[in-house]
């Protein structure tokens, strides 16, 4: 997911995008725990995409509070 993207999501989108990658990031961690995950660099990527969508949000709320 690219920054771009994310800015022109609305952040109820936004929301709803990092309800899902928590979710994929909890179903991957499990996945490592019992040794079944077959790429754990897909770990790393969802940290940062939850990263991205975080920092979009918040561009979202300081933009709204001026």
């Amino acid at each position: 997911m690219k920054a771009n993207e994310l800015a022109k999501m609305s952040a109820a989108d936004l929301a709803k995008k990092l309800a899902e990658l928590k979710e994929e990031l909890f179903n991957l961690r499990f996945q490592h725990a019992i040794n079944q995950l077959e790429n754990p660099q897909r770990i790393k990527a969802v940290k940062r995409d939850i990263a991205r969508v975080k920092t979009a949000l918040r561009g979202i709320e300081l933009k709204d509070a001026q």
